[in-house]
């Protein structure tokens, strides 16, 4: 009889247990269904929720990208956080499957809650807080999503599919603008003040350049770079207006900060060289210069190169590195330029006379500078002359230069013949040896036959 009952009592206590094993199994399973996705307010508190942490009441639920309807935030769950939950859950039955079931409902009457479905797998919950936010009932708000949600499965025809992205996406665009309409009119506002006020900095930083410079390529680089500068700062501001994240910007300029260095290398070269020229001045527009294997006159100086025009007519663009690396020969940095000229007379003729008349052409020559007054050396002791220096003062420019060279070189030659001195030629002395006997003979019937 005890056997019995220990028997009987042994048999309870397996039931008990087992009972209480599928009844925690029961209420995990439940749970687990509720936390999948997300956790339902109580009853005490489905009514006063709190606003969200990132300012996010409600949160688009999203078929193959197109917006289907929005769900709201419950207590311990953003709807930020709840839509990206049900978006993953959707993104995965459309991955694995080309054709998607029937959405149904299964309402959860006792614990004011209704479940969306595709082939028994749980999509989203809808809850009492979801109701009353609507102002429906859950059972009607639950098939309500339920066929928005078979509409949006159900894939259209190419050309349809086409025409609503395309609609969506202007809609999308439209509603963007409106959103963005007072940050769009602040930003144009700011470009507008922008172009008025860098119009007016660059005509003020010109005015004040002509009255303290005098040099037109300076004045062009001050009212360049006031322009620019204050383009620079209108952009900033128009930018910040509209909310451009300044500091996400710079990270992306340092990182291709590099490359574009790289990249553009010879070009901002040529800049930085044209900026430089600029500021030092070693010529200006209408100088007459010598660069490398060019000479001529700057007709205009950029800052990506300079335009030099030649003696014969030729136009030369030469990038500004390349002219802050030459030797630059300005010619008429100075208004007078010396020029010379070589004259050769006679070993007997004298020299003191020479100079005389020479002297008395340089002063009736008009274009000849008396200060620095004109002298006159003896150069050298050649094989048949005595070379004299002539060194004077003329134009710097390069038409009168040659004009008085042309007209005082003339003037001596004149002057000198006129005055009786020689200017004789070189003078060869031919020495032959060992003449040839047979030569000797020509010329000497040469000569007899002359006779």
């Amino acid at each position: 009889m005890k056997n019995l009952l220990d028997r009987l009592r042994l048999s309870n206590s397996r039931w008990l247990s087992l009972a209480l094993v599928a009844t925690g199994f029961f209420c995990i399973s439940t749970t687990s269904v509720l936390t999948q996705e997300e956790i339902l307010p109580t009853e005490s508190n489905s009514r006063s929720i709190s606003a969200p942490s990132d300012g996010i009441y409600f949160a688009d639920i999203l078929v193959r990208g197109k917006p289907v309807f929005q769900v709201g935030s419950l207590a311990q769950v953003s709807a930020r956080e709840r839509a990206k939950i049900i978006n993953r859950r959707i993104a995965s039955i459309l991955t694995q499957s080309e054709t998607v079931g029937e959405v149904t409902v299964k309402l959860d009457s006792p614990r004011k809650i209704a479940t969306l479905q595709i082939n028994n797998r749980i999509i989203m919950t809808v809850t009492q807080q979801d109701a009353e936010d609507l102002s429906l009932d859950i059972e009607a708000l639950a098939q309500k999503w339920a066929n928005q949600l078979n509409r949006a499965f159900d894939k259209p025809p190419l050309a349809l599919d086409v025409g609503q992205r395309l609609s969506e996406t202007v809609r999308q665009m439209l509603k963007d603008t409106v959103n963005n309409l007072p940050s769009l009119l602040g930003a144009l506002v700011i470009v507008g003040i922008t172009w008025g006020t860098a119009q007016g900095v660059r005509y003020a930083a010109f005015s004040w350049a002509q009255q303290t410079e005098g040099d037109s390529s300076t004045e062009i680089l001050i009212g360049r770079l006031s322009y620019g500068g204050i383009w620079v700062l209108g952009s900033i501001i128009a930018l910040g207006v509209l909310g451009l994240d300044f500091g996400a910007l710079l990270g992306a300029l340092g990182l291709t900060s590099v490359a574009i260095g790289f990249s553009l290398k010879d070009v901002l070269s040529n800049y930085i060289s044209g900026v430089i020229l600029l500021a030092a001045r070693p010529f200006r527009i209408n100088d007459q210069v010598s660069i490398g294997e060019y000479e001529g006159t700057i007709a205009q100086i950029q800052l990506r190169a300079t335009t030099m025009k030649t003696y014969d007519g030729r136009l030369v663009y030469i990038p500004n590195q390349e002219v802050f690396q030459a030797s630059i020969i300005n010619n008429t940095a100075s208004p007078r330029r010396r020029s010379s000229v070589i004259v050769g007379i006679d070993y007997a003729e004298e020299i003191d006379k020479a100079k005389q008349v020479i002297y008395q052409i340089l002063d009736k020559i008009e274009k000849v500078e008396k200060n620095p007054a004109p002298d006159i050396l003896v150069r050298e002791l050649a094989a048949s002359t005595v070379n004299l220096e002539i060194r004077f003062w003329v134009d710097s420019r390069r038409g009168g230069f040659l004009a008085a060279t042309s007209e005082l070189t003339q003037a001596i030659k004149e002057a000198l013949e006129e005055a009786n001195i020689e200017m004789p030629t070189d003078i060869y002395t031919l020495i032959f040896r060992n003449f040839p006997s047979q030569v000797e003979l020509k010329t000497n019937n040469v000569s007899s036959h002359n006779h």
